[in-house]
């Protein structure tokens, strides 16, 4: 009996992480035939610029994939399960921000993101298996947010302590849980039971 082929991994950055010491950066470094979306030059701030670049990179992947989602790359990931329909098996979204409040000091304001297409954030279910990881000292989003959103969007969520916004800045380059997670998502059976 053949075996299917794994599905492709395709990270999907936020705004600020495309960094060498990043754990998606090194993920995509680690796993054999991974995709990244890659750093917009222009209009990065755009909602719909970073869907199209989802979108491309998607466009180019045979088979079913596995989204990698990071920050307001889990915002791009949803904002595209709304409106999109390949074969996706499944979504690991870490630490998404709070969009719908506003961000510290450095950040995009409230204002940008609603001209920029950012908000409201999607809460339809998303047509996909999905695990939301959240941390619980998130200076961008709080955990009882995060965890509405999980609930909203039909995913499981995983508690992962006090890792801040899980990038280099927090101490992460690494994630060491992330494969067990992707290799989860990636079974046939996560597709057919969705069972959580």
């Amino acid at each position: 009996m053949k075996t299917a082929a794994p599905p492709t991994v395709v990270i999907v950055p936020g705004l600020r992480d495309h960094l060498p010491e990043h754990w998606q950066t090194r993920l995509g470094d680690q796993l054999p035939g991974a995709r990244t979306v890659p750093p917009l030059e222009t209009d990065r701030l755009s909602r719909d610029a970073q869907i199209a670049a989802l979108d491309q990179v998607l466009s180019e992947v045979t088979g079913p994939a596995v989204l990698v989602a990071h920050s307001a790359g889990v915002l791009t990931t949803v904002h595209w399960a709304q409106r999109q329909h390949r074969m996706i098996q499944g979504a690991l979204l870490a630490t998404p921000p709070d969009f719908d409040a506003p961000l510290p000091a450095g950040y995009p304001t409230p204002e940008e993101l609603r001209r920029n297409g950012w908000t409201p954030v999607p809460r339809a279910p998303l047509p996909f298996p999905s695990i939301v990881a959240a941390s619980t000292n998130d200076p961008l989003a709080g955990f009882p947010r995060v965890a509405a959103l999980a609930r909203d969007w039909g995913s499981r969520l995983i508690d992962l302590g006090p890792v801040g916004h899980l990038n280099p800045a927090a101490g992460y380059g690494d994630w060491p849980q992330a494969p067990d997670l992707i290799r989860e998502l990636g079974r046939p059976a996560t597709v057919a039971g969705r069972g959580w």
